[in-house]
């Protein structure tokens, strides 16, 4: 009788809507409850060593604070951050996040159907799911579009003319330049194309390259500058070619000393993406007067803080100290 008593009372849309709201928090937050709810011996107290020897997000999984849904993406993120450093079975995963068994499967089974991670013999690695992400984010970021606000600081610190460059068979092909403001101008321009081995931008793409490569590109660009005149003590041959190329890649960029123009000098380094791979480089150049050996030995440091920062937006990480290995 109540039930139909009920029915013919006159029916409150906002009332239903706030009950029906109340009733959702209520079985969300029971949910979220039981799915970060410590066991009977709290997993904060477990040791994370293996967390900050990787560079995971420590601090925040550690607050307090932290909703139970931000706090289980999190720890999402940190497995995903752990699996690229190297870690593959549940109990290193729960180890990092200091979580229990059954909650590390638990979110380790979802990145797996998610496809963020994919089980093999022996562990987890990271899935296909990533590898499309990582295509997407790198079309959304083209190269010059990184580059140009670290080349424009780099043109502002420096009063010199900036380069940007990409590795195209056996030359190298400019993609952007930011001219100088000391009045001179360079016959360097976008979509213009030299010899790899012939400028510093090209050089520091060989960088990883093997001495017998730097031999095959020096005799190449011989051959592509074979009516260019240039001054004697600057017409190198193979031999010293390679001695220099052995220096440069010990110190991590390279030097153009007139080899391409003359009176024009620069320095240059490599930009790396997520694997590490050269696949651009970067330069500052001017004529000698502002270019004394002195200075060009000051701009190493300058020119290659700007193509690590280039090189971090595109997803390299510096190489860690080997001092930083994850515990097992």
């Amino acid at each position: 009788m109540s039930s139909t008593l009920d029915a013919s009372l006159p029916v409150n849309p906002a009332q239903n809507a706030a009950q029906n709201a109340a009733q959702n928090a209520a079985q969300n937050a029971a949910q979220n409850a039981a799915l970060d709810a410590p066991s009977a011996k709290p997993a904060a107290t477990k040791p994370r060593a293996g967390a900050d020897e990787i560079g995971l997000p420590g601090t925040l999984l550690d607050d307090p604070t932290q909703q139970a849904g931000t706090q289980t993406l999190l720890r999402g993120l940190a497995i995903l951050e752990a699996a690229a450093a190297g870690v593959r079975d549940l109990r290193s995963f729960g180890a990092v996040l200091g979580t229990t068994r059954s909650t590390t499967h638990r979110l380790v089974s979802s990145l797996v159907q998610a496809r963020y991670l994919r089980q093999v013999h022996g562990g987890y690695l990271l899935g296909p799911k990533l590898i499309e992400l990582g295509t997407i984010a790198l079309e959304q970021m083209p190269l010059t579009a990184v580059a140009r606000v670290h080349l424009a600081a780099l043109a502002d610190e420096t009063l010199d003319t900036i380069h940007l460059g990409v590795r195209d068979g056996d030359d190298v092909l400019y993609i952007d330049k930011i001219p100088g403001q000391r009045g001179l101008e360079m016959r360097s321009r976008v979509g213009h194309r030299m010899p790899l081995a012939s400028t510093g931008i090209g050089k520091a793409m060989m960088l990883d390259l093997t001495p017998p490569s730097w031999r095959e590109l020096f005799d190449a660009s011989r051959r592509a500058l074979a009516g260019v005149s240039f001054r004697p003590d600057h017409n190198l041959d193979a031999d010293t070619f390679v001695k220099r190329m052995t220096n440069y890649a010990a110190g991590g960029y390279t030097f153009d000393l007139e080899e391409n123009e003359i009176s024009i000098r620069c320095v240059a380094a490599p930009v790396r993406d997520a694997s590490g791979a050269i696949v651009a480089a970067l330069s500052v150049a001017s004529t000698i007067p502002y270019m004394p050996h002195e200075r060009m030995e000051e701009l190493i440091s300058v020119v290659q803080r700007t193509a690590r920062a280039i090189s971090q937006e595109l997803g390299w990480r510096a190489p860690q100290p080997a001092a930083r290995r994850i515990r097992r």
